[in-house]
């Protein structure tokens, strides 16, 4: 049993949160608490293995209750919970400074407040099997000439916790993950896959040169465009763009975006995968890439929240392979290893 204590001062939320965790067998509701200083007393009294916490609260809010935390011995696995504002995504990366795990956006519209229980069942699941941070193994900074394409949507960061921190040192090619999420929240994102994956992960910046063994987050609010550049000994290799263009299916950045202008640069040095998500984007995307010669993955829809992402590519008949999620890290280094 993994038993879990909700730290949230709104009624409301604790008891929507308490109703979704208790439908599944496998967790179990500690306790629950209406601020940090109770929630720090709730924590000793009952020793959970997960704490759901909100940022703003009375008394003492998310961010002070994480710096008390600091003189732990065992503390718990710690998921944040936070609003869709400018403010609560600068909050929410200080909460990963200074030791949340994880994060995930509560719906806008409060009457969605309970189509996030799957995610939320499964960012705790993840939780108590994925280690806290994973140690880096130093890689040289070359200018790849492959790359690693992931798009994803609904569902899918926690599918991109278990692909990211699967994937091996060696991987010889860069990978560009496009994850549909407001701006301000990528970054955050960002350095929780750094902190799980044992490649280096970063937010994409306007002048980033793909390398080999390195992990790139679109930055939210933008649309991630991948252009042609020279390294010195006169080969082809990536460079990021950063573009204000319009949003394309009503999201910036686009998976699709990503896609076709990656095609055009690295052709078949191609693996493109569409995880869990809502809509169309990233059909058009990958029929360019297949088009182009690379290799392209979908999961399989029994994984996924949403299928309409992954959907959306097969029904332009451009995929190679639909997977099982646990089978794409593998299959991703096996078909980047082929190239070379």
């Amino acid at each position: 049993m993994i038993r879990v204590l909700i730290i949230d001062d709104s009624v409301f939320m604790r008891t929507v949160l308490t109703d979704i965790l208790k439908k599944d067998p496998s967790i179990e509701i500690a306790g629950t608490a209406e601020d940090g200083l109770k929630g720090l007393k709730k924590i000793e009294e009952l020793s959970p293995d997960v704490i759901t916490l909100d940022i703003q609260m009375p008394n003492m809010d998310g961010i002070e209750m994480l710096e008390r935390m600091q003189s732990l011995e065992n503390p718990p696995k710690i998921l944040l919970l936070s609003t869709l504002t400018s403010k609560d995504a600068e909050l929410t990366k200080r909460a990963l400074d200074l030791g949340a795990d994880d994060f995930m956006l509560k719906p806008r519209n409060l009457g969605k407040i309970r189509g996030i229980q799957s995610e939320l069942i499964t960012k705790i699941k993840h939780l108590i099997t994925i280690p806290s941070v994973q140690k880096k193994v130093k890689v040289e900074s070359v200018p790849a000439d492959k790359v690693v394409l992931i798009g994803s949507s609904a569902g899918g960061p926690p599918m991109l916790d278990m692909l990211v921190s699967s994937l091996k040192p060696e991987l010889n090619a860069a990978v560009v993950i496009t994850q549909h999420m407001p701006a301000g929240f990528t970054a955050s994102l960002a350095e929780r896959l750094n902190r799980i994956s044992p490649l280096d992960v970063k937010e994409t910046e306007n002048g980033d040169i793909l390398q080999k063994g390195k992990i790139f987050v679109s930055k939210g609010g933008f649309h991630t465009i991948i252009s042609a550049t020279l390294d010195n000994a006169g080969k082809v290799g990536g460079k990021i763009t950063l573009s204000k263009a319009p949003p394309v299916h009503a999201v910036r950045p686009a998976v699709d975006k990503t896609f076709s202008s990656a095609a055009k640069v690295y052709g078949p040095k191609i693996v493109a995968s569409i995880l869990s998500g809502m809509g169309s984007d990233g059909g058009e995307g990958m029929a360019a890439i297949k088009e182009a010669g690379g290799k392209t993955l979908v999961v399989r829809e029994e994984d996924c929240l949403v299928y309409g992402m992954a959907r959306s590519a097969l029904e332009r008949n451009c995929v190679d392979r639909v997977l099982p999620l646990k089978s794409i890290p593998r299959e991703i280094m096996r078909s980047v290893s082929e190239m070379e």
